[in-house]
């Protein structure tokens, strides 16, 4: 049975990811840290859902996402920031700007759904308080391991 519905959990991260403040923090931990937006709002997702996972299951989501953002998510927001830098000499720069972060939205969407087809392969342990983003933010070894694996 999959405990986890890729629907419900979209809505919750696009609905954590508008509150204010929110989106800066993500990005800082992304931009600063190297941590993945997607993860972190999976293990929020999870912490509301009161329920826990261990750093080996971490180190499987960590896994499971590690090559699509390599091969996919990296090399467009790369693009995307040197189209940025150079918008001047780039004709047509706001409607290109507009299909890459359209494109963007729909493999974050992909890449969630990897997520959440690793976690429903898990066995959860139901908390009162669960500590899953804070077992991720903390951890310099699986941010290392996710560095290594990039």
């Amino acid at each position: 049975m999959n405990l986890l519905n890729k629907n419900d959990f979209w809505q919750f991260a696009c609905a954590l990811y508008a509150k204010p403040g929110q989106q800066q923090t993500l990005l800082a931990l992304q931009n600063q840290q190297g941590k993945n937006v997607n993860l972190c709002l999976l293990l929020l997702y999870l912490d509301s859902l009161k329920l826990s996972i261990n750093a080996e299951q971490l180190s499987t989501l960590i896994a499971s996402i590690s090559e699509f953002d390599t091969q996919v998510l990296k090399p467009l927001r790369a693009a995307r920031r040197y189209l940025k830098a150079n918008q001047e000499s780039i004709s047509d720069y706001e409607k290109i700007r507009q299909e890459l972060l359209n494109a963007e939205l729909k493999l974050e969407k992909q890449q969630q759904q990897i997520l959440i087809d690793t976690a429903n392969k898990f066995t959860f342990i139901l908390t009162a308080k669960p500590e899953n983003f804070n077992l991720y933010k903390k951890s310099s070894y699986l941010n290392q391991l996710y560095c290594f694996k990039l």
